[in-house]
């Protein structure tokens, strides 16, 4: 008996993908073939034998381009969370193509015409709001994309975008492979002093896995992070630190093998970067590639944004001074360091935290083992937004991978729960796979001509594997990250908007898109959630009660520095891509942002800028402040929620508030300017005093307007 062979997981897209049917050498067969299929399409759309109807021209294209979204977004997943020699050599073969592709199609005149064309027709004013909004994008979209050039400036334009997706994806690289390839070897358990007993456990499995003796630590987060946190070595941490801050530069330590390091140097990545974004904007028209950036954002101007951070700066400033000056002094007078040394820091604010508050982080993650607080999650997920989250079946990349469905809470009349989405968890670190945490989507919700094609999500996280047969636990501060992508997912995932190009995520303004994800980290403060996702791994007891009273004391520890430290980075970004020119020196940028707004100036061998990914290879150059603007929306959103809390019927209340985020901000996805979402929730405009209030910042900041 024989069977027929499956066809190319990459061409196959008649449900989720077929991770374990994926191979590298399917990659270019696939990609050449759906490259090849869109630009047939294209040709004909654009013809001027295509009437120019939403049915003719946008749909087909839509068809089409899909298809070679979805398979080239599994290969750049997969190049994420599963890297490996073969599939990044295969990955960079072609993304010039794709890039190429995707340039050619921004400057593609006979389209722009015709989108211009279905704007100005009599069809337009019977679309839906969310299918004018498509063109609206597509349009804009297309002029960013540089349509309107002329020749030599449309080639050199396209060249610019296939050079500089090559160099973010080396930046990545570079990272990835410096993380990868740094670690240390202790022998000496006293060196261990003060290190978490997960943590030791850890590194000595960390070190049998890799065939060595003793305890190894890298600099993936889990095992990095305990290391500054807890160890007592105080030159283990100096040692650590400096491995950290110099990855992907010149001053890496790595004296044997000083080519790997020339090779993984990402500082002429960065100035090329710099250039060909600038030039890209000049060409388009603009001052700088700040102001192409803002086009399709929230702000409207450089100078906004940086008058916001500004303006922000200014009010958390008092209270970093504060927070700066009592850790001095409890280093100087507590833990006998004269002068706190960058290496210090994370070591003697945990030491301070320990003793105001009474409690250590440690000792709070042994409440969070990843079974309950995941239960927690659903659970609350399922009573705010009416649906149910269950476990799920489905292919995927590694044995870790968890898979889940979400559906609607009731049933229709023959007892069914329809589908809403359904999501990948892959929340372990590992070699081979980037750090930070992220979603990203695997398919978008789509109304077809037969059936509504539901969307898939990828959550990325790199919390610590289970270690000696105990669950994976996680830290509040985990939890909160936890919680952060889930709401990024939550937004993708309970669109009700059928136009692929503005469902979900799609067509969100950059600097709104952290609404959902910032709004749900407050409910990781809420005592009834986190009592609901808290058994202690070992006893099974939930979290006492005055454990968390402590916690939440402690929420708006140093919150001055930290708002001061995302400011920090927000503005060197913005002012590197408003500021940029011909010979200027980024470290020299980024001195003059810190001595402008840092209260902790790094020593002079710290390299942040070289491992700086989320501007340099992430999408957010000229949007990191994303976060902080974002902020101000998420927390007063969130502020309705506890207005809901106090009102004589808080149940009914809170369901209210509820099914409204859901109707407003949720389930309209990009199919509407972000600010217009959030006044039909809110029903005014946003205001920045639950940011302050939130973030303990009110003692000379309460009742301000943003």
């Amino acid at each position: 008996m024989t069977t027929t062979p499956l066809p190319n997981p990459l061409l196959d897209f008649s449900g989720l993908p077929r991770f374990a049917d994926f191979a590298p050498t399917l990659v270019t067969p696939a990609v050449d073939a759906l490259l090849s299929q869109a630009r047939e399409t294209v040709q004909l759309v654009s013809g001027a034998q295509t009437a120019v109807s939403w049915e003719a021209f946008v749909e087909p294209l839509e068809d089409t381009t899909e298809r070679l979204a979805r398979a080239w977004g599994m290969v750049g997943h997969l190049n994420g969370v599963a890297d490996t020699p073969e599939l990044r050599a295969v990955y960079n073969e072609n993304l010039p193509k794709i890039t190429q592709f995707w340039t050619e199609l921004g400057q593609n005149r006979a389209l722009y015409d015709k989108y211009r064309a279905l704007q100005s027709s009599p069809q337009f004013a019977g679309l839906s709001p969310a299918r004018k909004r498509v063109v609206e994008l597509a349009l804009q979209s297309f002029r960013l994309g540089g349509v309107e050039l002329e020749s030599p400036q449309r080639e050199r334009f396209m060249a610019l975008s296939e050079r500089q997706a090559a160099l973010g994806q080396k930046f990545s690289e570079n990272v990835l492979d410096a993380t990868d390839a740094w670690e240390l070897l202790v022998d000496d358990e006293a060196r261990l002093d003060g290190l978490p007993e997960d943590a030791r456990h850890a590194a000595r499995e960390n070190a049998e896995a890799a065939g060595k003796p003793g305890w190894r630590f890298t600099l993936h987060m889990p095992s990095y992070l305990p290391v500054m946190q807890y160890a007592s070595d105080r030159a283990l941490r100096e040692t650590a630190y400096r491995a950290y801050v110099t990855r992907a530069s010149a001053m890496a330590a790595a004296p044997a093998e000083p080519e790997r390091v020339a090779a993984l140097d990402n500082a002429p990545i960065i100035d090329e970067l710099l250039a060909l974004r600038a030039e890209e904007a000049r060409l388009l028209g603009y001052a700088s590639f700040a102001e192409v950036s803002l086009v399709p954002k929230m702000a409207q101007s450089p100078g906004q944004v940086i008058e916001f951070l500004r303006d922000l700066a200014h009010r958390a400033r008092p209270f970093a001074e504060r927070d700066l000056a009592e850790l001095r002094a409890f280093a100087r007078d507590e833990l006998g360091l004269d002068e706190l040394q960058p290496w210090d820091i994370a070591f003697a604010s945990e030491r301070l935290k320990e003793k105001r508050y009474a409690f250590s982080e440690q000792e709070v993650k042994q409440y969070f083992p990843l079974p309950r607080v995941l239960s927690g999650l659903f659970g609350l997920v399922e009573r705010l937004f009416e649906v149910r989250i269950v476990e799920d079946t489905t292919q995927t990349w590694h044995p870790d991978v968890r898979f889940h469905r979400i559906e609607r809470r009731s049933p229709d009349a023959d007892g069914h729960h329809a589908l809403v989405g359904q999501f990948y968890l892959d929340l372990y670190a590992r070699p081979g796979k980037r750090p930070g945490a992220w979603m990203d989507d695997a398919r978008a919700r789509r109304r077809l001509p037969t059936t509504l094609q539901t969307p898939a999500a990828y959550l990325s996280c790199n919390f610590q594997p289970p270690v000696g047969g105990k669950p994976a636990t996680l830290t509040h501060d985990d939890v909160i990250t936890l919680f952060h992508e889930f709401g990024h997912g939550l937004h993708h995932m309970l669109t009700r908007v059928d136009d692929l190009a503005v469902s979900g995520i799609s067509g969100v303004e950059w600097d709104a898109v952290e609404l959902p994800s910032q709004f749900m980290e407050n409910f990781c403060w809420e005592w009834d959630n986190v009592s609901a996702m808290s058994a202690h791994v070992d006893t099974g007891a939930p979290l006492p009660r005055p454990l968390f009273d402590r916690m939440l004391a402690a929420k708006n520890y140093q919150s001055g520095l930290q708002t001061l430290r995302q400011i920090e980075f927000a503005l060197f970004d913005m002012r590197l891509h408003a500021e940029w020119r011909e010979g200027l020196r980024v470290q020299d940028l980024l001195d003059e942002v810190r001595a402008e707004v840092a209260l902790l100036i790094p020593p002079a061998f710290n390299r942040f800028q070289n491992g700086f990914s989320h501007i340099f290879a992430g999408g957010y150059a000229a949007g990191y402040y994303s976060y902080k603007w974002a902020e101000v929306l998420s927390a007063d959103a969130y502020a309705a929620f506890e207005e809901a809390a106090d009102a004589p019927d808080p149940a009914q209340a809170l369901a209210q508030t509820g099914r409204r985020f859901l109707d407003e901000i949720l389930a309209m996805g990009g199919s509407r300017p972000a600010i217009e979402s959030f006044r039909a929730f809110r029903g005014r405009e946003p205001q920045i005093d639950a940011l302050l209030r939130h973030s303990g910042m009110v003692e000379t900041a309460a009742g301000v307007q943003a």
